[in-house]
């Protein structure tokens, strides 16, 4: 608690510089890596993360010093020229984007760590420090610096205030977005240009080996949890803001564990909790809605079971037992007999010494499917040409997902039938 309160105390005006900036940084690369995974282009900021370093090596090969200003330059030149380069070969070659995107990478990063090596066995002084923009250095910001990194990021994420309109109809609907008259060349060039602001100043605090996690886990992680841009955008800066403090606040506390690698471990902790646990659409969600889908599909084929037997022998209301339900299935139902259970607590069938049985209530649902059954049967053959004896395993997979508007859009295409192919009686609607 000491600790914790010395941090927000933060009197070493290092702490401060270090915490502002890796939040800055954090927050200005999650909003507009919002944009980059929307427009599925997530492997391009691995790219220029990577191509922005023989930029920092010839900056200073030029003037002799780690001016951030004119480090910044450089890599954005670099990292321009990257992006240039890989619309050219995908454009004017067979090559196709991930290669166009590996090669790039590759030869730049190769070409950034040869000028690398050449600057640390020149023996200029100046040079030390440099090999940071590797793996990263957020403890190494001075007041210089956080006030360059930090103009940019604020430029960053005023650009994507102003524009947001127009990047969001960008990244959904390019097509609808020409038509209206927008400039979609040039937001995407400004967007890209924007995607290369972001890694740029990122690498002074996690490196151009680490900057595209900064730029596209943020973003991958607010997607889970929402199906609105803005509420994604809020949330991905929201959560790399988080990291970047806690980030700084580990090497505060153990001054030998590194600011940026750190706030990348902790923003991918983050994107798996959110992979996992996110409402609707994290893995466990997912597993518990696949799960109850499969009970709701093993009770519905119950019940159309039991029908089916009844309408063999014209009693719907007779007992049948658990082996004559499955010979009359000829397939498996699993979990058997926690559905069985299930449908007598619901109300829809009952139990006596011979078996089970419909109720009036689970015969008007047995119905139901049935009839949905028979008219997805019915379209198959009639407007798919599928032959009838193959329509069947298509229907009982549909017949437990067609709602109402489409069961009445069927009755409509095909004239309100009252016969499937195989011409068997389709139920009417009790």
């Amino acid at each position: 608690m000491n600790t914790l309160w010395e941090f927000l105390s933060m009197s070493d005006a290092n702490v401060r510089f270090v915490t502002i900036g890796s939040i800055l940084l954090a927050a200005s690369s999650a909003v507009v890596g919002c944009f980059t995974v929307l427009r599925k282009r997530a492997l391009v900021g691995d790219a220029v993360a990577h191509a922005v370093l023989p930029g920092v090596c010839l900056a200073f090969l030029f003037t002799g010093e780690k001016n951030p200003l004119l480090l910044l330059l450089g890599s954005f030149v670099t990292g321009w020229l990257s992006l240039v380069l890989i619309d050219v070969i995908r454009a004017n070659s067979r090559i196709k984007e991930d290669t166009a995107i590996g090669l790039v990478l590759s030869v730049f990063f190769g070409i950034g760590i040869l000028f690398l090596t050449s600057i640390q066995h020149s023996g200029n002084e100046n040079q030390s420090g440099l090999d940071k923009f590797l793996f990263g250095s957020a403890a190494a910001l001075v007041g210089q610096d956080l006030i360059t990194f930090g103009a940019v990021a604020l430029l960053l994420l005023l650009s994507v205030l102003l524009l947001y309109k127009e990047f969001k109809l960008l990244s959904f609907d390019p097509a609808y977005a020409r038509t209206i008259g927008l400039p979609v060349k040039g937001l995407e060039l400004l967007l890209t240009t924007l995607t290369v602001l972001a890694v740029v100043v990122g690498i002074q605090s996690v490196g151009v080996v680490l900057m595209s996690a900064m730029l596209i886990t943020p973003a991958a992680a607010a997607r889970f949890w929402t199906d609105r841009l803005g509420v994604m955008v809020l949330l991905a800066a929201a959560m790399s803001s988080l990291c970047g403090a806690a980030g700084a606040f580990v090497s505060f506390t153990a001054p030998a564990m590194p600011t940026g690698p750190w706030i990348v471990m902790l923003l991918s902790l983050l994107a798996i909790f959110s992979f996992v646990l996110a409402p609707k659409k994290g893995i466990l969600a997912r597993y518990l809605l696949q799960r109850r889908i499969r009970r709701q599909m093993t009770r519905e084929n119950i019940l159309k079971t039991l029908f089916h037997l009844g309408e063999a022998t014209g009693e719907y209301g007779h007992s049948y037992s658990k082996q004559q339900i499955l010979e009359r299935r000829q397939k498996p139902l699993l979990q058997m007999k926690n559905s069985l259970h299930t449908l007598r607590r619901k109300g829809l069938i009952k139990k006596s010494r011979e078996g089970w049985a419909l109720t009036e209530a689970g015969k008007k649902e047995a119905q139901r499917v049935v009839r949905l059954h028979r008219l997805w049967e019915l379209y198959l053959t009639e407007y798919l040409h599928v032959a009838s004896d193959h329509v069947h395993e298509d229907a009982e997979t549909i017949e437990h997902v067609l709602t109402p508007e489409l069961e009445k859009r069927l009755e409509e295409l095909l004239h309100y039938p009252t016969a499937d192919p195989h011409h068997t009686q389709i139920p009417q609607q009790p």
